[in-house]
C-alpha cells in the first residue's frame, strides 16, 4: 500500500480518542475522493483489532503492529471482526453495482449481534457511505442510533453534504483536506524519483492537492499533453488531426484521469498565452477560457463525454491560432 499524506491530523485525533478511552462509535471520514480515506479506514480497523480495548499509552501510530496473530489475519484479509461494505460486481460481469444494497446492510446488522470471536472490537467499514441505497441509509441510521458495544463504524464519504443529516449527526467527523503543493511535490518525487521535475510540478498542480489523483496522473505524460495542446493553439490544427488525437486520448472511462489533467492544465496554458499578447489581444483568450469552463460545466451536468469535451477544448485552443494559421483551414 502506497503511503498517503494528509492523514496526520486525523490519525492524531483517532489515537487520542482511543488512548483516552473515549472512542466514538462512528467516524465519518470526509474529503475529496483520492485523499486516501479508505486506506485510513483500513489502517484504523487494523489498529483496533490488533490492540487492546483502549486507554493504552504504548501505541504511537496507527501502523504499530500490535498482536501478531491478529495482524497476520488482517494482512491475509481474513480477520473475522472487520466487515467491509462496498459496491459489489454485477452478476457475471466486471462492472460494479450502482449502490451498496439494503441486503448488504441487513447482512451486516445480523453479524453485529453475534458474539465477538476474536479481540475486543468489531469494525465496519462502509466505502463509500455515499453509495448506500435510501433504504440502506435508513437501516444504517437505526444501527448508528443504537450501536452494539465495542462496535466501531468507519464511514468513508466523498460528498458528506449529500448524506442524511441524521447520519452525520451520529458521527464524529474527520476531515481530509487537500495537501499543500510544497508538501505534495517532495512526496511525489520520493515515490517517483525518476519523474521529470517539470512533469512533477504539473501533476501536483493538476491534482489540486489530492494525492490519489496525483498518482493516477503520473502515467498521463504531462509534457506530451501540454505540447499537443500548445501545437493546436499555434497551428489552428487545420486538418483536425491533433484535436481528433486529443479526443481519443481523453475519451472513455479508462482515460478519465487524463481528461481531468487536460481540464486542469488548460487554464494555465491560456493564462500563459494571454501574458504573451498585447493588452488589446487578450480578449479572445478570455473568451475561450469562458468557453472551456462552460464546456466542462455542461459535461459534468450531462453524460461527461470525454471525447466530446476533449475535442471542444481543442476547438477553443484552435481559435487562438494566429490569423495566418486560421486562414489555412
Amino acid at each position: 500500500m502506497v503511503a498517503m499524506i494528509g492523514h496526520q491530523d486525523a490519525e492524531k485525533a483517532f489515537l487520542e480518542a482511543w488512548q483516552g478511552g473515549r472512542l466514538h462509535h462512528a467516524w465519518l471520514l470526509a474529503g475529496p475522493q483520492g485523499m486516501g480515506k479508505g486506506s485510513f479506514a483500513e489502517r484504523a480497523a487494523r489498529f483496533l483489532v490488533t490492540h487492546g480495548a483502549g486507554g493504552e499509552r504504548g501505541a504511537a501510530a496507527l501502523d504499530d503492529r500490535g498482536d501478531d496473530a491478529a495482524a497476520r489475519l488482517v494482512d491475509a484479509g481474513n480477520h473475522p471482526e472487520i466487515i467491509r461494505l462496498t459496491r459489489q460486481p454485477k452478476d457475471k460481469g466486471k462492472d460494479l453495482a450502482r449502490n451498496i444494497t439494503i441486503d448488504q446492510i441487513r447482512g451486516m446488522i445480523r453479524r453485529l449481534y453475534l458474539s465477538l470471536s476474536l479481540g475486543d472490537w468489531r469494525v465496519i467499514i462502509v466505502d463509500a457511505v455515499d453509495d448506500l441505497e435510501n433504504d440502506g441509509a435508513n437501516a444504517l441510521l437505526k444501527t448508528l442510533e443504537e450501536p452494539p458495544a465495542k462496535t466501531l463504524f468507519l464511514l468513508v464519504s466523498h460528498s458528506p453534504g449529500r448524506l442524511l443529516p441524521t447520519i452525520r449527526s451520529r458521527c464524529r467527523i474527520l476531515r481530509f483536506q487537500p495537501v499543500d503543493r510544497d508538501v505534495m511535490l517532495p512526496w511525489l518525487h520520493g515515490l517517483r524519483p525518476m519523474l521529470d521535475i517539470g512533469d512533477a510540478r504539473a501533476i501536483v498542480a493538476a491534482s489540486g492537492g489530492v494525492p490519489g489523483k496525483a498518482l493516477a496522473l503520473i502515467d498521463s505524460d504531462v509534457a506530451a499533453m501540454e505540447k499537443k495542446l500548445l501545437a493546436i493553439a499555434a497551428s489552428g490544427d487545420p486538418e483536425n488531426r491533433l484535436r481528433e488525437a486529443l479526443a481519443r486520448e481523453v475519451g472513455g472511462t479508462a482515460n478519465r484521469a487524463r481528461l481531468e489533467l487536460v481540464i486542469d492544465i488548460v487554464p494555465g496554458l491560456l493564462a500563459a498565452l494571454a501574458r504573451e499578447r498585447r493588452i488589446e489581444e487578450i480578449a479572445p483568450v478570455v473568451a475561450q477560457w469562458d468557453r472551456v469552463q462552460r464546456t466542462v460545466r455542461d459535461a459534468i451536468r450531462g453524460s461527461y463525454d470525454g471525447t466530446m469535451v476533449g475535442f471542444e477544448i481543442g476547438n477553443c485552443l484552435a481559435e487562438l491560432a494566429p490569423r495566418s494559421s486560421q486562414s489555412a483551414r
